[in-house]
Order: structure tokens, then C-alpha cells, then sequence
């Protein structure tokens, strides 16, 4: 008895605890890399920040973290280390990425090292209250959305796709996964569109996943990368504005 009580990870309950005080666990989610699901966890974090929430941001893709690329994070920017860690604050928002201690290294975790490292971030992360903690999740189904949903128990997903039929199939296995986990997830957000194209609209409503909105191809975002002012100045923000106001209307 004594060893197998030795050999329990007491971190998943500790995860709890740090998660406690968050109002929603929002993991914002894709079939396929290269979809944008990076600008629009940043956008949607900045616009509920600008809207009064207390919002916070974790960037859990390991192998390839851009968030504090996009946020325009300064250099010197780091978690203070106090009975844990407690993110900075970038722009009002709690900040927090493997980006801090990677640097520019890769860090090509996988399997249970990825999970690991994963839990530890979690377990150590000193969050405080928040209306909402935005997660931006590596593309595609793997290990880190299945330990998402373990570890963050009460997830509930936004999807992010592009008016691509490539997306749309990955991204109709990754829903169909989360009904059969029983996860709710809180809408689709159609990115990069060019055209209207009722594809992604109709498979949504198939899938009876709800449609939040559609972000038009916006030039330039690009150029507002790394500046939150002018990202909440883009067309592809304004876009974004249903999708906001969904996710605000949840309190």
C-alpha cells in the first residue's frame, strides 16, 4: 500500500486547485496547422481584455510557442517565481508560454515527456482569478488535446478552420471526437475566407456545432504582428466581434 501511494502524481489535483478561481477554460483548437488559430486566440484574448474581463493566455504548442511573437512581448519579459510561477502581464493579459525558458530553442517533446512537461506548467502556473483563460492548442488531434481535457476539466473549445476542404475533414474527426468524450464545444470561428462559401457553415450545422463567425482574409495582419493596438485596429478583428460577444455573453 505504502508504495503504490508513493507512486501516485499528486500534480493533476494541484492543477485543480490553480484552476479554480477561472471563470472559462477556452481552448481554442484546429484540424490543420497554418489556419490562423494563433492570431485568433490572441485576438480573442486582447478583445475580451479590451471588453473588461480579466483574461489570461497559455500557448501550449512546445515545438513551435508564437504568441509572444504576435503579443510583441519585450525582451526581459518573465515569470516572477513565487510558491510556483506567476505570468506576466502583457497588455492586461496574463501571459504564459514554454517560450519563456525555450528561448529559441526547439523543443521537440513527444509521448509521455510532452505530457510531462505539459502537467508541470499546469501544476506551477499561479493564474489567480479570471473570467477567462484562453489556451492555444498545437494543431490536430494528439496527445496535447487529450490531456487538455483531462487536466482542464471543465474545457470547452472554440474551433478555428478555413474554408478548405482539407480543414474541414480533420477538423469534422476532431468534433466528432469531442462528442464522443461528451465535451461541449462553444462554436467555430471561419478564418481566412476570401468568398462566401456556405461549405463550412453547412457542415457545422450538420455537425450541430455552432457557427460564431466568419474573419475575412485581412492583408494586413501581418503587419500588425507583434502590435496589440493595431491587431484590434484590423478588419479581421472586427470580424471577430460576434465570436467575442458570444464568448463575453457567457460570464
Amino acid at each position: 500500500m505504502r508504495k503504490s501511494l508513493a507512486g501516485l502524481d499528486p500534480r493533476p489535483s494541484v492543477i485543480e486547485e490553480r484552476l479554480s478561481s477561472i471563470g472559462r477554460i477556452i481552448p481554442v483548437t484546429g484540424g490543420k496547422g497554418g489556419i490562423g488559430k494563433s492570431v485568433m486566440s490572441s485576438c480573442l484574448a486582447l478583445c475580451l481584455r479590451k471588453s473588461g474581463a480579466k483574461v489570461g493566455l497559455l500557448d501550449l504548442d512546445f515545438s513551435s510557442p508564437t504568441l509572444h511573437v504576435i503579443l510583441g512581448a519585450p525582451k526581459g519579459c518573465f515569470p516572477k517565481e513565487e510558491k510556483g510561477i506567476i505570468p506576466p502581464e502583457l497588455h492586461g493579459i496574463s501571459f504564459m508560454s514554454m517560450a519563456f525558458y525555450s528561448g529559441d530553442r526547439p523543443a521537440p517533446l513527444r509521448g509521455t515527456d510532452f505530457s510531462n512537461a505539459m502537467i508541470e506548467l499546469l501544476a506551477i502556473t499561479r493564474w489567480g482569478p479570471l473570467d477567462f483563460l484562453i489556451v492555444d492548442m498545437p494543431p490536430g488531434i494528439t496527445d496535447a488535446t487529450l490531456d487538455t481535457l483531462r487536466l482542464m476539466k471543465r474545457a470547452q473549445p472554440v474551433l478555428v478552420t478555413i474554408p478548405s476542404r482539407l480543414a474541414l475533414e480533420t477538423l469534422r474527426r476532431m468534433v466528432r471526437m469531442f462528442q464522443d468524450l461528451r465535451v461541449g464545444t462553444l462554436g467555430a470561428v471561419e478564418n481566412m475566407c476570401r468568398d462566401t462559401n456556405p461549405l463550412v457553415r453547412e457542415e457545422m450545422a450538420r455537425l450541430q456545432v455552432g457557427y460564431l463567425c466568419e474573419v475575412r482574409f485581412d492583408p494586413s495582419l501581418e503587419g500588425a504582428l507583434g502590435d496589440p493596438q493595431k491587431l484590434l485596429e484590423t478588419r479581421a478583428v472586427r470580424d471577430l466581434e460576434p465570436a467575442v460577444n458570444a464568448l463575453s455573453a457567457l460570464g
